[in-house]
C-alpha cells in the first residue's frame, strides 16, 4: 500500500478529511435548493449509494432558505456552494450548513473573503477553496495561462485571505477538465500546503467518458497517496457519482467494500454460455441488494473456479450446467438456467452468515459432480482449446 500524504484535519459535519481520516465520497444535487422535498430526496438516494457529504447550491435566498429546512433533516452533512455573492455564504451559514465552497474565480474582492472566513471561523465551519481552471480570476490566467501554476496560485492567494483573520479550517480543490493540467495542478499543490485536498475533474462529461476521464485523474494522485476526498463530476444522476467514487475507492483498497464487486471473464475458446449476458443478468439481480462481496462470472467449468477462488461467490458454466463456488470451493451444481437465481440466494447467504456457514452448506454430491464436468469437457475439448500452445511454436521460429 502507497503512503498517504499526510495533512491537517479538517471536521466536516462529523465527517473527518485528512490526517489519515478513510478518504471520504462527495456528490451534489441537481435539484432547485428550493425545492426541500426533492432536494432531499435526492440527499438520501446519495447518502444510500455511498456519499459520505453532500453538496447543493446556494445561488439565491430561495436556495438558503431551502437549506435551512433541508440541514436539520439530512442524513449526511451538507455543503453549499457558493457562486458570486458572499452575502450568500453567510446565509448558508445561518441555515447551518457544515461547509461553505469558495470559488475564487467568482468572488474577488479581498474584503468580502475576510468577512465570510471570519464568519466561518467563528461558527467553526470550514472553507473548500475551490479553484476551477475553467474560471480563474482574469488576473491570474493572463500572469500564468490555464497553467497548473495558474491554479495553485489561485488557492494560495485565497489562503493569503483567510489566514489575514486566522482562518484555518480549509480543504481545496484545483479542478479542471482537462485530466494532465488536473493531476499536474494537484501534484503542485500537495508540495506547498498542508491541508486536505479534495479531487475531482470537472465537468468530466457523461458516461462512460466522463467515469474515465475523472477514474484517470483521480486513481493516478489516489495512487501517489494525495487526495483526502473525492467526487466524480458526472453528466449523469448523482448518484452515479457517488457509486463510482465508492466503487473506486473500494478497488484501490482505500475503503472496505460496502457493495457488490462482479467481476467476469472475458471469455474464451472453452466457453459454454454468453458471460456477457449472464454477467448482466446477475449485475441486474444483484447490484441493488447492496451486498458487499465479490462474485465472479466464469464462462467454462474447467478453469473458472481456480482463476477465481479468491472471489467470494461465484459461478461457471458447462455442460448446461452451473457450477456455484465459494472461494473456489464448489458448493452447488444447479441448472444453467438457474444461474443467476443461485448468485442471488447464495450471495444473501455469504453476506448474513457468511462464508464458513456457505461452505458448510454445500452439497455433498457437488464436488463429485462438477469434477466429472470437467473432466468430460477436457476429454471432448482438449487441454489447449484456444491453440495457444501452437502460437507459442510460431513465435519460437521466428
Amino acid at each position: 500500500m502507497f503512503e498517504r500524504r499526510m495533512t491537517r484535519s479538517v471536521n466536516v459535519g462529523g465527517v473527518q478529511v485528512g490526517a489519515g481520516a478513510p478518504i471520504s465520497v462527495q456528490s451534489m444535487t441537481t435539484t432547485k435548493t428550493a425545492d426541500v422535498d426533492a432536494t432531499l430526496e435526492q440527499i438520501y438516494s446519495l447518502a444510500a449509494a455511498g456519499a459520505e457529504i453532500v453538496r447543493c447550491t446556494c445561488n439565491d435566498l430561495e436556495a438558503a432558505e431551502g437549506l435551512a429546512r433541508i440541514v436539520p433533516r439530512s442524513p449526511v452533512p451538507l455543503v453549499a456552494d457558493i457562486h458570486f455573492q458572499y452575502r450568500l455564504a453567510l446565509a448558508a451559514l445561518d441555515a447551518g450548513v457544515a461547509c461553505l465552497r469558495l470559488n475564487p474565480g467568482n468572488i474577488r474582492k479581498a474584503e468580502h473573503i475576510r468577512v465570510v472566513a471570519s464568519e466561518a471561523r467563528d461558527r467553526g465551519v470550514p472553507i473548500r477553496i475551490g479553484v476551477n481552471a475553467g474560471s480563474l480570476d482574469p488576473q491570474i490566467e493572463e500572469k500564468f495561462g490555464i497553467t497548473p501554476a495558474a491554479l495553485v496560485e489561485s488557492a494560495k492567494r485565497e489562503l493569503g485571505y483567510f489566514e489575514e483573520v486566522g482562518f484555518q479550517e480549509v480543504k481545496i480543490s484545483v479542478k479542471a477538465s482537462d485530466v494532465r493540467l488536473m493531476v499536474d495542478a494537484y501534484r503542485m499543490l500537495a508540495d506547498v500546503v498542508p491541508f486536505p485536498l479534495h479531487l475531482g475533474v470537472t465537468e468530466a462529461g457523461p458516461p462512460p467518458t466522463g467515469i474515465l476521464k475523472a477514474t484517470a485523474g483521480i486513481a493516478t494522485l489516489l495512487n501517489e497517496g494525495i487526495g483526502d476526498t473525492i467526487r466524480y463530476s458526472l453528466t449523469a444522476d448523482p448518484v452515479e457519482e457517488a457509486r463510482a467514487g465508492r466503487q473506486l475507492l473500494e478497488a484501490l483498497g482505500l475503503r472496505e467494500r460496502s457493495s457488490l464487486d462482479l467481476i467476469a471473464c472475458p471469455s474464451c475458446g472453452r466457453a459454454e454460455v454468453d458471460v456477457i449476458s449472464i454477467a448482466e443478468k446477475a449485475q441486474e439481480a444483484l447490484g441493488d441488494l447492496n451486498l458487499p462481496i465479490q462474485v465472479a462470472v466464469m464462462g467454462c467449468v474447467v478453469n473458472g473456479p481456480g482463476e477465481a477462488k479468491g472471489a467470494d461467490l461465484g459461478i461457471a458454466a458447462g455442460r448446461q450446467r452451473g457450477h456455484l463456488f465459494v472461494r473456489g470451493q464448489v458448493v452447488k451444481v444447479v441448472p444453467e438456467g438457474e444461474m443467476v437465481e443461485a448468485l442471488v440466494e447464495w450471495g444473501q447467504k455469504i453476506a448474513s452468515e457468511g462464508v464458513d456457514v456457505a461452505l458448510a452448506s454445500a452439497d455433498e454430491s457437488a464436488a463429485a459432480e462438477a469434477e466429472a464436468d470437467r473432466q468430460a469437457l477436457l476429454e471432448i475439448q482438449g487441454e489447449d482449446v484456444n491453440q495457444a500452445e501452437a502460437v507459442v511454436q510460431t513465435i519460437r521460429k521466428r
